[in-house]
């Protein structure tokens, strides 16, 4: 697949946002480039049902635009979850038409292959878990967010502590008790340290 452009920040979606509200093409264009990675992982999980990802990924194009035209920021706080809705429904839009004019199929009948290269057949699309697509995002979203502003957000004490607790960064994962002997301090003052850190990284959402 492409490379897309990485995702505006938020002081950037707003600003384009207010800008094609006044009607400034550029500012909407950029929006769907900057939103085309969110067109891409949407349309990723409809992958094995016949269809071309290229033509997914123009589908559901037409979702993101579609959003970006009726976005209101008082009913959604982020372009983004509204914006996967959009996509989403565009793409299921496609799908059900399609089958509602194709001749009727078997439950087992193969309709494509898996990522593997195994057959699947509708009933294994229908028995599949649902995915919630938004809170996937979101959440890849956010962990984005904060892999790209912890250093700057703690010290370089906390920072230390919360590389080696969770194995950041390819930083060896340690207990407190192993922290707190690599850096020559009590348990408790690392726990401390580990607390104050993560109160800090909650303040980002």
């Amino acid at each position: 697949m492409k490379t897309f452009l990485k995702p505006l920040t938020s002081a950037e979606e707003r600003l384009c946002l207010k800008r094609c509200q006044e009607g400034d093409p550029d500012a909407k264009r950029i929006l769907i480039e900057r939103n085309l990675r969110l067109v891409a992982h949407v349309a990723k999980k409809y992958q094995g049902t016949g269809e071309d990802l290229e033509d997914l990924i123009s589908i559901g194009t037409i979702g993101l635009i579609k959003a970006i035209s009726t976005f209101n920021a008082e009913r959604s706080a982020r372009l983004s979850t509204y914006a996967a809705r959009c996509i989403d429904n565009e793409l299921l839009m496609m799908l059900r038409a399609k089958k509602k004019y194709s001749r009727e199929v078997s439950l087992y009948e193969p309709i494509g292959t898996d990522k593997e290269g195994n057959e699947i057949s509708l009933l294994d699309i229908i028995e599949s878990p649902p995915v919630d697509i938004v809170e996937e995002y979101s959440t890849q979203e956010d962990i984005r967010l904060l892999m790209t502003s912890i250093k700057d957000l703690l010290s370089p004490k906390e920072y230390q502590v919360i590389c080696c607790r969770y194995g950041l960064f390819q930083t060896p994962e340690l207990t407190q008790r192993e922290i707190a002997e690599q850096l020559h301090i009590s348990r408790s003052y690392v726990s401390r340290i580990e607390k104050n850190a993560l109160k800090k990284m909650r303040t980002l959402f």
